[in-house]
């Protein structure tokens, strides 16, 4: 970290909470930001002055859900739905240890932190027996990198013999996931203001798991006081099997297990009822809008633009790279926007409102609305600058610039007022993440595609 403060000055300052700024500065004193303004930065003592004209400096960016182990495996499926994806890819995935864990995380990372992702979860729900600790290797990846990271240790108990999708030898059994969930709560999670790890609880799907886990699951997490996290409403055929196996929809499943309230937010929800959304809003149930894998995948569009006028909280996520292929979360913000635009018109959402999804939006599901997600004194010093001049410069309004076109070239990118990314570089590591996401597959997949 830089001796004294961090100084970015003459940029177009969009702090997503609070009006922008034209040829504004912001301030970074430690880990936290002690000044937004208009004009040129008060005069500060001995540190790093940096002239960010032509730039656009906004939060660091949010990642509501991923699946880093899943690096290995992009490029596979290409043409198949998620219930035929996942089937073909569990077999691949049950060879996976915590050397392909930890290079995949690495490679991973990197590539959201070249993005602008500050922070970011992931759902790590598959652990062979015997392949080392899956869970510390993705934790010791965003510890070297120094991406803030919020893993969820997901789980799953129903295989293919007990009606669920997944082959027997990579499910657990339900009193071994809840030890090893508390032990890795115990070991790395961090409830301070400034934590750069914190850990959730995540069962996998409800076409994976029990009742019982999730019921139990969800009854651990609020008495360690952390958070809940699983997919769910991905397909038309999610809502089919929940029909078949409980007698209700995904969301009133969900509601019956006690999974809905400030403290739970799901992936994708594509496949919301009108009900659904309001029990979202009133319980301030969260939502990790995916729109690239749901795409990919043909799962169809989610609500957002309806959950967001219901008030509910909406954050993006790239999903695992499997499912698509080196989106960047920046490219979600463009993806969001369009998906939105064609299925409910050229209003349904802005380019501030994409910006806020993958800022403050993410924060709140993850909640730290307080600590990250905007630009403001006393928060953490997250936050991206991009350089919005040259050929981008045609386009008058930097953040239209930065949402509804290419993702723009990253100038800096500070994580805790430390630099991860300078000029498109990452500055925290010197190994190459990826040659280790090369490595990752090899060991993973060797020659069988």
């Amino acid at each position: 970290m830089t001796d004294g403060p961090i100084v970015i000055e003459n940029a177009h300052v969009a702090p997503v909470r609070g009006p922008e700024i034209a040829g504004g500065h912001v301030v970074v004193e430690g880990d936290r930001i002690t000044a937004v303004g208009a004009g040129p930065a008060p005069v500060t003592g001995a540190g790093r002055r940096i002239d960010a004209s032509g730039c656009l400096v906004t939060p660091g960016l949010v990642n509501t859900h991923h699946h880093l182990y899943q690096w290995a495996t992009q490029g596979l499926f290409q043409d198949a739905t998620l219930f035929d994806w996942l089937t073909g890819l569990y077999d691949m995935w049950a060879g996976i240890d915590a050397a392909v864990v930890y290079d995949a995380a690495t490679a991973g990372l990197g590539w959201l932190a070249l993005g602008g992702c500050t922070t970011t979860t992931d759902h790590h729900y598959v652990f062979p027996r015997g392949r080392g600790d899956l869970f510390d290797a993705e934790v010791r990846a965003a510890r070297e990198l120094h991406v803030r990271f919020h893993p969820t240790r997901g789980s799953m108990d129903r295989g293919r013999s007990a009606g669920g999708l997944p082959p027997d030898e990579i499910v657990e059994d339900r009193e071994e996931i809840l030890v090893a969930t508390e032990a890795a709560i115990d070991a790395h999670h961090d409830p301070s203001f400034s934590s750069m790890l914190r850990v959730a609880v995540a069962p996998c799907s409800p076409f994976s798991v029990s009742e019982e886990l999730m019921s139990e699951a969800a009854a651990l997490a609020r008495r360690k006081g952390v958070r809940l996290h699983t997919h769910l409403a991905e397909t038309l055929d999610e809502e089919e099997h929940c029909r078949e196996q409980f007698g209700c929809t995904p969301g009133e499943y969900m509601e019956k297990l006690g999974w809905l309230g400030p403290d739970v937010w799901f992936a994708h929800c594509v496949h919301l009822h009108d009900a659904d959304i309001r029990r979202f809003a009133a319980t301030g149930t969260g939502t990790a809008h995916c729109p690239t894998s749901n795409g990919r995948l043909g799962s169809g569009v989610a609500r957002v633009s309806e959950l967001l006028a219901a008030g509910a909280p909406v954050g993006l996520g790239v999903d695992g790279t499997a499912s698509s292929e080196l989106t960047s979360l920046a490219g979600e913000m463009h993806q969001a926007l369009l998906f939105q635009r064609v299925v409910r018109g050229p209003a349904a959402l802005t380019a501030r409102q994409a910006l806020e999804l993958g800022t403050l939006g993410g924060a709140a599901c993850l909640g730290r609305q307080d600590e990250i997600g905007s630009l403001e004194p006393g928060k953490l010093a997250d936050l991206a600058v991009w350089r919005v001049d040259g050929y981008r410069a045609a386009v008058e309004d930097p953040v239209c610039a930065l949402v509804f076109g290419p993702t723009p070239p990253l100038d800096l990118l500070l994580v805790g007022g430390r630099t991860v990314v300078e000029r498109g570089e990452l500055r925290t590591t010197t190994a190459d993440p990826a040659q280790a996401g090369v490595r990752a597959r090899r060991r993973l997949i060797g020659d069988r595609t």
